[in-house]
């Protein structure tokens, strides 16, 4: 079994919970991969082109490399990316989401973005975020909008065992996100954590749910 790490929006493979994590499983003598999506197909830095469509595909790249099954684990948007990723790919047998980003344009993005500043970055085609692994806005273009219209969570219906954890402070993806898609799907567990989205003081009890869930040494 390999296992691969999805960091979330404007994160990094740098991020706490990502080292933390691959920290553990160095402990237990495997390793954890951590695929880095703030790059394009040449690893250039190109946070403006960035779109799920992208890292599915890049995730995939990685996937096809490995000759036996694989865990996908992800944070917010990566976790979102896993879900899809998991859906088309039969070598990805477990999946494991932290804070995915389901619902991520109805429920997270578009109710915090004006409708001035929406109708700028759609006239323009870009707009600054802040951007957490390199600590500064960043630019991110508006096909990062047009391409989540694309994807309907109601097809994501691959059954495999998949678990989420997910903080009921959670002021970025609300926890209702993953309850609704727990609900839906009897193959789903889903660990509501007293936290909020970056997890930051459960790590603990995430790594003891990775080991119970992926049952490792």
């Amino acid at each position: 079994m390999r296992y691969l790490y999805l960091h979330g929006l404007g994160s990094s493979p740098n991020s706490a919970k990502a080292k933390y994590l691959a920290a553990r499983f160095r402990s237990r003598g495997l390793e954890l991969n951590l695929l880095d999506f703030n790059g394009d197909s040449t690893g250039a830095f190109d946070f403006a082109g960035l779109t799920l469509t992208r890292q599915i595909s890049q995730t995939q790249a990685w996937i096809n490399q490995q000759s036996g099954p694989v865990t996908l684990i992800g944070s917010s948007f990566g976790g979102l990316t896993a879900a899809w990723v998991a859906q088309n790919s039969a070598q990805v047998e477990r999946l494991v989401l932290l804070a995915p980003a389901f619902k991520f344009l109805s429920d997270c993005l578009l109710p915090v973005v004006s409708d001035a500043v929406l109708q700028r970055w759609k006239q323009v085609g870009q707009v600054e975020f802040f951007h957490y692994g390199q600590g500064q806005e960043e630019l991110l273009g508006y096909g990062f909008v047009t391409e989540l219209e694309r994807y309907n969570e109601a097809q994501l219906t691959r059954s495999l065992p998949t678990l989420i954890l997910h903080g009921i402070h959670d002021e970025t993806v609300p926890v209702h996100a993953s309850q609704d898609y727990s609900a839906a799907r009897a193959w789903t567990q889903l660990i509501e954590l007293d936290s909020d989205h970056g997890l930051g003081n459960s790590v603990s009890r995430i790594w003891r749910e990775i080991q119970t869930f992926c049952d490792l040494p």
